[in-house]
């Protein structure tokens, strides 16, 4: 019953929220995503979407979207082993692992929905459920969200989780050193490929190669990174030189590859066909709507026909990081258009976050919990669709803000 105790406690819980500087407001876009958006009638510059490519509201990926909606209805009504599966949803499969140089790939709702099916189903529901073994995790602590809920759906009894600094591949392999004599079932080194609040790259080379020192497997998430990274876009594992060679992969279409949903698992055919038997969060959800399929199908096209995306975003990024560090503002280093401006007091950040959107440039401030204590920043991402004018009107608004903040 919705008692007024139950009532007390929520609005409370909301006011510290907002005491605390957390609580988030979601500003309204009026029409369609892009490099440009409307808000309540006014133009702004957009430098904080998942939009990398471009691909958002790009007329060949809409058009694509249109003709699934003529030909194949709006949804399924299902899941996937009732009567959701059409021709379609294997052909993305196919070509998506094609794409990323690997035998399979299966379909998720989402990036979080796969890496949760992953984790899940290869500790509690996969060969047998006797409970009569455990498996090590080692996960890299700034791994995405979706990764660190994984391990809380892992049944205590037969996972153990271990945690290393940041990039402290050392770490890790000390604990894989100290683990060597355990008689886990499985050892499962779990990675960000670009790791989201920093645009920082995992070092996949090094630990690709303690992975195969200790026997253990290696799962990258390369959400921020496919469609991005390596020379046709299949994210860290190409621009390291590693492509197909990294035994599980998830990603999505929900950011580089269209914007709108979709996520997935590929690896060994034989992997990805017992995700089919096993995974919950694959069985239980509704399929991929036809329109998302055939606007996917669509962008893996679009990166072998148009590869000067993929230039045009590297571009845009380097251009807009040198023009940030040139007006005096401490910018973190890297080579993906995820670009961090570091004001590290949570208040001045979402100060200016606020102050920037005044001025017509829309980037989201981050601040503890979601980043460390004292590491707040600006996260700017950067388009293949953005122009260098609209790259150089959000760099002189950040500089007149900064300005006007005395904080260059």
């Amino acid at each position: 019953m919705y008692t007024k105790n139950f009532e007390d406690n929520i609005k409370k819980e909301l006011e510290n929220l907002k005491q605390a500087g957390k609580f988030k407001v979601e500003r309204e876009i009026e029409g369609a995503q892009g490099p440009e958006v409307e808000i309540k009638g006014k133009k702004f510059l957009m430098f904080a979407s998942n939009n990398y490519l471009g691909l958002a509201n790009n007329p060949e990926v809409v058009k694509s979207a249109k003709e699934a909606l003529d030909t194949y209805g709006f949804g399924l009504s299902s899941v996937r082993f009732i009567s959701g599966t059409e021709t379609i949803h294997k052909q993305l499969e196919k070509k998506l692992a094609e794409f990323l140089g690997v035998e399979g790939a299966i379909l998720y709702s989402t990036n979080f929905m796969a890496n949760l099916g992953f984790f899940a189903s290869l500790t509690n529901e996969a060969f047998g459920s006797d409970g009569n073994h455990v498996d090590a995790i080692y996960s890299d602590e700034l791994n995405h969200a979706s990764i660190i809920d994984s391990f809380k759906l892992c049944k205590k009894e037969s996972v153990i989780k271990r945690i290393y600094k940041h990039g402290d591949l050392k770490m890790l392999e000390q604990m894989l050193e100290e683990d060597k004599e355990k008689n886990y079932r499985f050892k499962i080194i779990v990675t960000d490929g670009v790791f989201s609040m920093e645009g920082y790259l995992a070092d996949l080379p090094k630990i690709k190669e303690i992975s195969e020192k200790h026997e253990a497997l290696l799962f990258v998430d390369d959400a921020h990174a496919v469609g991005v990274l390596g020379s046709t876009g299949a994210g860290t594992p190409e621009h390291f030189g590693l492509h197909g060679k990294i035994d599980v992969l998830s990603g999505t279409f929900g950011k580089a590859l269209g914007g709108a949903v979709g996520g997935y698992i590929a690896g060994k055919k034989e992997l990805i066909e017992l995700l089919r038997q096993k995974s919950r969060t694959y069985i239980f959800s509704n399929s991929v709507p036809p329109s998302v399929v055939m606007a996917s199908l669509r962008v893996l096209e679009l990166l072998k026909e148009k590869p000067e995306l993929l230039s045009k975003v590297s571009e845009n990024a380097k251009y807009f990081r040198e023009g940030a560090k040139k007006l005096g503002f401490n910018v973190l280093e890297g080579n993906h258009p995820i670009v961090p401006v570091m004001l590290n007091d949570a208040k001045i950040t979402q100060d200016m976050s606020k102050k920037l959107l005044e001025h017509g440039l829309y980037v989201v401030g981050l601040w503890f919990p979601v980043v460390p204590e004292g590491t707040a920043r600006l996260r700017f991402q950067v388009s293949a669709a953005h122009t260098k004018d609209q790259i150089d009107q959000a760099l002189k608004i950040l500089g007149d803000v900064g300005k006007e903040m005395s904080l260059i």
